[in-house]
């Protein structure tokens, strides 16, 4: 692609674990699992249940280990070199597992970008990998899209971003009203996504959700 350059002024860190609070140890993650499997009427010492607090903890360092990564450290090296390019960029149907914040149910859906370079473009890696840090954390769906979004935009300084996600949320489809078959669209458009409507349609045309069985 280019030789890499470095961002100069990163983007502010947004790793969200507390630096003063130690966080709880182990043994405390794995007896607040067992409180609650004692909660729901089981005995957390019979032999299909032993292990199960460890196994939860070890899913939550998992599930959630965006608390302890800055997303900013995956815009710092872009690629200047690209024979003036200077269209749209595009990576569709990133897949994410996110949970959300009110049941820690989760959500799991698509992230698609879009950018207009200015100057330098991103490894489409790092995209995949800027939605799995927001994505592993407790959640909710609009939060999330903007965060991607504005993330991108003051790291990368393009013309403009364009972030669509869509996802089913399992705290309604499982729980709730169980209304399956659910999928719930948000959107950022920021710079010329947001100002300029040819911009934004060839980006949502790009996407072409409804025709693609996405959105029924």
């Amino acid at each position: 692609m280019g030789q890499p350059s470095k961002l100069i002024g990163s983007v502010k860190n947004r790793s969200l674990r507390p630096q003063k609070e130690q966080p709880p140890t182990q043994a405390e993650a794995e007896n607040a699992v067992r409180t609650l499997i004692r909660w729901v009427g089981d005995d957390p010492d019979r032999e299909g249940l032993r292990g199960t607090p460890k196994r939860v903890a070890k899913a939550y360092k998992e599930w959630f280990a965006g608390y302890d990564e800055d997303p900013s450290d995956y815009l710092q090296r872009t690629f200047e070199q690209v024979g003036g390019y200077d269209e749209m960029v595009l990576l569709r149907d990133i897949r994410f597992e996110s949970h959300c914040e009110h049941h820690i149910a989760p959500i799991i859906g698509s992230v698609h970008i879009g950018y207009l370079p200015r100057n330098r473009v991103i490894g489409i890696s790092k995209l995949a990998r800027l939605v799995d840090t927001f994505a592993r954390r407790l959640q909710v769906q609009e939060k999330m899209t903007a965060e991607i979004a504005n993330c991108l935009n003051s790291g990368l300084k393009p013309h403009g971003v364009g972030v669509v996600v869509e996802a089913a949320h399992e705290c309604m489809t499982t729980r709730g009203v169980h209304k399956t078959e659910v999928t719930m669209v948000t959107s950022r458009m920021l710079g010329a996504f947001r100002t300029q409507k040819q911009t934004r349609d060839e980006f949502l045309s790009a996407l072409n959700l409804r025709s693609r069985g996405r959105i029924r």
